[in-house]
């Protein structure tokens, strides 16, 4: 083979691994490899030539996004314990180990949340809810490692200081950065991705944050759901053709006034709603949109909507009662 021929095929395989290795997503340590081949007639008979084989292993990019997945927390002053809770996801392409920071004394809002002691925990049970079973997070110590695009809940938790007024908001930070390092996007770490290849720094960075909000609220609502099953045989299966028939009772159990409370619950997916089936505390409402306090909202994605006006504790357990049946 000409040394023109192989410059050329050499080339070639060039720029067929510079738009391969750009693939996102593909493994650290991944083996991408070429072989080019040319056909040509030499005085009538048919030759083949292969270039030399190109290897290139894929090396590791280091991203990580923070999630916050809880909406605003509603608090009292002097509230302990309040959690919010965020989700951690690697969105390199390796596996990663990950520091958790907690900041709450950022600039913009009303009051500064104080973390608790410990004041981050891994959502242990992945139930979403902050319970006595989470286990809190020990810096150096049980740092959370990621697989590529893997994901993990945290909480972080604080204490509202008692001198906190109604409507103040206060924020609250999770950081997670890549143990590994972080820095400018495409910074190099030589050696220290998986399996001892090279390292890279991605869009994120290699670390990523959210703010979490708390709203001092002199307003606390209680809000309790239950279902009944009532299947076509008589028995409590949940089988096609059931009806479930939803209760939610949502009591003010505090001080102060929920001005102009509404209902709303959306059709849950595989069921469909059933005509007429809408109760306020026992008195039926209409489907339709009219006088009475509900309806049964098709406009977007389908929903019972009933309007519950403006609550006090004096108002006591507003229930709310509708049905679906399972399709």
């Amino acid at each position: 083979m000409s040394a023109q021929l192989q410059a050329t095929l050499c080339a070639c395989v060039f720029i067929i691994l510079c738009t391969t290795a750009g693939a996102v997503g593909t493994p650290v340590g991944t083996v991408i490899q070429n072989t080019a081949t040319v056909t040509f007639d030499l005085a009538g008979t048919p030759v083949t030539l292969q270039s030399n084989v190109a290897t290139i292993t894929v090396v590791e990019r280091i991203d990580v996004i923070v999630t916050r997945q809880s909406p605003q927390i509603l608090v009292a002053p002097g509230d302990t314990g309040r959690a919010i809770l965020f989700t951690v996801s690697n969105t390199g392409n390796g596996s990663e180990a990950f520091a958790l920071a907690i900041d709450s004394l950022i600039g913009g809002d009303d009051f500064d949340p104080v973390p608790a002691v410990p004041a981050i925990y891994f959502d242990t049970d992945a139930s979403g809810d902050f319970n006595i079973g989470d286990v809190a997070y020990n810096p150096g110590v049980n740092d959370p490692v990621l697989a590529a695009d893997a994901s993990q809940n945290f909480f972080i938790v604080n204490d509202i200081p008692a001198l906190v007024v109604n409507s103040q908001i206060g924020f609250s930070q999770l950081t997670a950065t890549a143990l590994t390092g972080s820095g400018a996007p495409g910074t190099e770490y030589p050696g220290q991705g998986d399996g001892g290849v090279d390292a890279v720094i991605g869009t994120t960075g290699g670390e990523d944050a959210d703010i979490g909000e708390y709203l001092v609220s002199d307003v606390v609502l209680n809000v309790v759901k239950s279902q009944l099953v009532s299947d076509p045989f008589g028995g409590t299966q949940p089988v096609p053709g059931a009806t479930i028939t939803y209760t939610v009772t949502v009591e003010v159990t505090s001080s102060g006034t929920a001005t102009a409370s509404v209902f709303s619950d959306l059709i849950p997916t595989y069921t469909s709603f059933v005509p007429a089936s809408i109760a306020l505390n026992a008195l039926a409402l209409t489907d339709a949109i009219d006088a009475d306090a509900g309806e049964y909202d098709t406009a977007g994605a389908p929903r019972v909507v009933v309007r519950l006006g403006d609550l006090t504790q004096a108002d006591g357990v507003q229930t709310v009662v509708f049905q679906v049946t399972i399709d």
